[in-house]
């Protein structure tokens, strides 16, 4: 029965688990008429919503002149090619909407150290 529940779920298309303060490139199709092609849309996830079919998150970059540009994709559309987690961020929030308020190097979050490193001993 849970064979049957995954393959409608859809889940498992190789994705990377998300949180928020992650730096992520999602790659998404894009449709203009007849033509297709995939557009890199890189930012640091702002938010996480978890909703089983309907889940969803917001990643948030810097555009030209200091413009801030959000995008909120849904985890399990047929329209993302690819994503790929650069960096984990060092964050406390569930929700990094502060993020909006900050520029330039205030911007920027500290990166998650990993614990099986090997220490320099």
């Amino acid at each position: 029965m849970t064979d049957l529940i995954k393959a409608l779920d859809g889940a498992d298309r190789g994705f990377p688990a998300l949180a928020s303060g992650d730096t992520v490139r999602v790659h998404v199709q894009i449709v203009e008429g007849n033509r297709k092609r995939v557009q890199v849309f890189q930012g640091i996830v702002i938010r996480v919503r978890n909703g089983g079919q309907n889940e969803n998150f917001t990643v948030r970059r810097i555009a030209s002149h200091g413009i801030g540009v959000e995008r909120t994709f849904l985890y399990r559309s047929p329209r993302i090619e690819k994503l790929e987690v650069l960096r984990h961020g060092k964050v406390r929030r569930a929700q990094l909407y502060y993020m909006r308020n900050l520029s330039g190097k205030a911007a920027r979050l500290k990166e998650k150290r990993r614990e099986d490193a090997p220490s320099a001993e």
